[in-house]
């Protein structure tokens, strides 16, 4: 009997080994599968820092991209301007030497004009009249405008609207007179606004604006609550003119040759995954613009917010730029003007 029981615990011992080991086998093989090396490995450029919204809405994307295709597509997201200003970055993608960016429609309108019709002065009353704008007929139209340039636009992403913060006060629009006022790299038409204004524009790299601020090289700058704060504007022009001149959409982008060298499938795959990824900016988006306002007031910064009559006098002077800059879409301005009926 005892002999018996050996003989039944080795067996039981062995078919326990045997088992295990199958479970290990099985278990390896899947990790092998699950950490295949990518078929694909991208660069996506962003300018802003790791915590920015837009920063946000690009690890969403790189991860839904992942998730969809099984890991056989990979995304690495380079952020705070690690790849080169956002020109630079435009210009490498046109070639394919960049695979994805955010970028603003300042910039890409220099590429493609017919984006000017998108960010003149006031052309939306709201937030929700831009996103109506944006996400109907006309904005997946003007999503087409940079294929051309070898460009693909994804999506829309919010960057807010614009404002003047300076180191000096300014209580109105006639006391930024003779300021020198930082604007993006080529951002004609903010010149031109700048120059309405009868302030002086400097454009200068997103990077340099602190340091520009810090050593009076500019007396001012305009941006979105969330720049003016991540970037620590707020420590060196304390006074935020909160006019609220444009809203400035930016776009999501694909270099046209990373687009060729996939599937029709994967490229379906990538503008469902980015139009996903822009609905959680904005809520990303929405978020932080209510704690940085919060923040640089507590801080110490005054905040000035002009009457409507201030407002109109800066429309007035601004209309002369719907004509210069839009004047072959004037079609695309009227129907957005339509929408706020």
């Amino acid at each position: 009997m005892r002999r018996v029981a050996l003989i039944t615990a080795v067996l039981f011992l062995i078919l326990t080994i045997i088992t295990v080991a199958a479970c290990n086998g099985r278990e390896s093989l899947f990790f092998l599968q699950q950490n295949k090396a990518p078929e694909f490995v991208f660069r996506y450029a962003e300018n802003q820092a790791a915590d920015y919204p837009t920063t946000l809405g690009a690890y969403r994307f790189a991860e839904l991209v992942r998730e969809r295709t099984e890991g056989r597509i990979e995304i690495v997201v380079y952020h705070s301007a690690q790849l080169g200003s956002e020109t630079k970055v435009v210009e490498q993608m046109r070639f394919g030497g960049i695979d994805f960016a955010r970028v603003s429609i300042s910039i890409l309108a220099e590429f493609a004009p017919g984006l000017n019709a998108l960010q003149l002065p006031y052309l939306y009353q709201s937030d929700a009249h831009m996103w109506e704008v944006l996400d109907g007929q006309i904005g997946d139209h003007c999503l087409g405008f940079l294929e051309e340039q070898g460009l693909i636009g994804l999506s829309w992403y919010n960057a807010g609207s614009r404002s003047f913060y300076t180191r000096v006060p300014i209580n109105s629009l006639e006391e930024l007179r003779g300021l020198n006022i930082r604007i993006q790299e080529s951002a004609a038409m903010m010149a031109d606004m700048i120059r309405l204004l009868g302030a002086n524009p400097v454009q200068m790299v997103f990077s340099e604006v602190y340091s520009g601020l810090r050593m009076g090289r500019v007396d001012g700058a305009e941006n979105n609550w969330p720049s003016y704060e991540s970037t620590s504007h707020y420590e060196v022009a304390r006074y935020f003119y909160a006019d609220e001149h444009t809203r400035v959409p930016e776009m999501q982008l694909m270099s046209k040759t990373t687009m060729e060298k996939l599937s029709e499938e994967d490229q379906l795959i990538l503008f469902e995954c980015a139009r996903e990824s822009a609905l959680y900016e904005r809520e990303e988006w929405s978020k932080r613009e209510l704690s940085s306002e919060e923040y640089v007031r507590n801080y110490g910064v005054e905040v000035v917010i002009p009457s409507e009559e201030e407002k109109r006098k800066l429309q007035d002077l601004c209309k002369p730029l719907y004509e210069k800059y839009a004047a072959d879409y004037m079609d695309i301005v009227e129907q957005i003007l339509e929408k706020t009926k």
